[in-house]
């Protein structure tokens, strides 16, 4: 089997590890550890599960059919299916939340703290207007410079996060409080759900060929040792990221005592790093994650102009997506960071099921000869019972539907309605392309 040397597959773990440590990513374990409190363990085993360890399976998956994703979905679901989920994970990752979060998170952390209230409407309009400029003026122009910041920032980055780590585990804000909402009775439910948040997994199906093609560039060519790869690299990432999100929740669970329940986790950290460095160190982490999420919008709104381009085989033109991809992001960016996250939840409650089941299946495509059959009937069954848990999230609740799939449909209360259903719409699947398989047998 082919390999590489060890210093490339630490090179290619890092690679990862940067392709998914977002700065947006660094608001959410802090919010869970403040309403989590002493069931911080539970709840951070949940979120890294989704938030961490889904990612890998992604990008795996991804490794496992060849890197091209897209003609695997075509092949096994429809045509039509691939070109519309990937739209959806592009226009998530994109315009619709993951770009305007970039430039919500850098005006929470580095701007919103210098305002007065009454300012702060007109304060992020100003911000937001430089930002997404910024990105579509770079974007246009794309350059190496953007990939070379964004390889000193992240590790600029990383050391002053080592920093703010060390200094919380060894004075700790405060105590551990008694857990709150939902982290009472279900932590680990609850964490579970919040991963969604950092919309990794999506991403991971959207950039994965990135990692596989940066494998072959090494001249390894052969399936299974890009997989094992990409395993061992994913690995690495997935150790770097689970110590930066256990960190961040401790940091987020000794805060509560000291801030009290903050709006969103962008609050939380800006208000840490000011009670450990002062004005100075508030300042350098707003510089930093502000330039880190300028280049994150880049890269994804670069990405998602790209993409809508090439589907379209150039009838769209790249400047005039990237322009809609860009305005967009700048008036959902000015909605606020909390209301943001409010309106992904049910979104991403909705839709990351079905990309949980389409990567599951994808790395258990040997095991049931990758029959249509299967995907279809799993994925359908499941993204019908996850619309229900997106109505849920929303606030939509249909009294006779919940009643009646609450009392019958296990795990439905927990937002998890969708688990069962996958694996019968698989079992159901194989059923029937065996029986269409005899039935051409007997028929010959």
């Amino acid at each position: 089997m082919e390999s590489l040397a060890k210093t490339k597959i630490l090179s290619i773990g890092l690679m990862m590890f940067s392709v998914f440590f977002g700065a947006g990513n660094l608001i959410f374990p802090p919010a869970l550890g403040q309403l989590a409190g002493l069931n911080l363990a539970p709840a951070i085993t949940g979120f890294l599960i989704t938030g961490v360890g889904l990612p890998l399976l992604g990008i795996v998956a991804i490794a496992v059919t060849g890197g091209d994703y897209t003609k695997f979905i075509a092949e096994r679901v429809h045509p039509k299916a691939a070109v519309v989920l990937l739209s959806v994970l592009y226009l998530t990752i994109g315009p619709l939340f993951a770009i305007p979060r970039t430039g919500a998170v850098s005006f929470e952390i580095g701007i919103r703290p210098l305002l007065q209230d009454e300012n702060l409407m007109f304060g992020q309009l100003i911000y937001t207007l430089v930002f997404f400029g910024l990105t579509y003026y770079l974007a246009l122009n794309p350059s190496r410079i953007v990939a070379r910041v964004g390889n000193i920032l992240t590790p600029v980055l990383l050391l002053f996060l080592v920093i703010l780590f060390a200094k919380s585990f060894a004075s700790p804000l405060g105590d551990l409080l008694d857990p709150l909402g939902n982290y009472v009775v279900g932590p680990m439910l609850q964490g579970f759900q919040d991963g969604y948040l950092t919309m990794d997994l999506l991403a991971s199906l959207a950039v994965g060929a990135i990692v596989v093609n940066a494998v072959k560039d090494e001249g390894i060519t052969e399936t299974r040792a890009i997989g094992k790869i990409c395993i061992i690299g994913g690995l690495i990432s997935v150790t770097l990221m689970s110590l930066v999100y256990v960190s961040l929740g401790y940091l987020g669970a000794t805060s509560l005592s000291v801030l009290g329940i903050a709006e969103n986790g962008g609050g939380i950290l800006s208000r840490v790093a000011a009670i450990f460095f002062g004005p100075a160190g508030n300042a350098l982490l707003a510089i930093i994650i502000g330039f880190a999420c300028l280049t994150t919008s880049i890269g994804m709104a670069s990405a998602c102009a790209w993409f809508f381009n090439d589907i379209t085989h150039g009838r769209i033109q790249y400047q005039r997506v990237l322009l809609v991809s860009v305005l967009f992001s700048l008036v959902f960016s000015n909605v606020g960071l909390t209301e943001l996250i409010r309106i992904s939840i049910p979104f991403l409650t909705a839709i990351y099921p079905v990309v949980i089941v389409l990567v599951m299946l994808s790395l258990g495509n040997r095991l049931f000869g990758g029959r249509t059959e299967v995907y279809r009937w799993s994925l359908g069954a499941t993204f019908f019972f996850s619309i229900f848990d997106g109505l849920n999230a929303a606030g939509m609740q249909i009294t006779a539907i919940n009643l009646l799939l609450g009392e019958h449909l296990p795990l439905y209360g927990a937002h998890l309605g969708w688990v069962v259903p996958a694996l019968l719409g698989a079992l159901l699947g194989g059923m029937l392309s065996c029986a269409a398989k005899k039935e051409k047998e007997v028929e010959a």
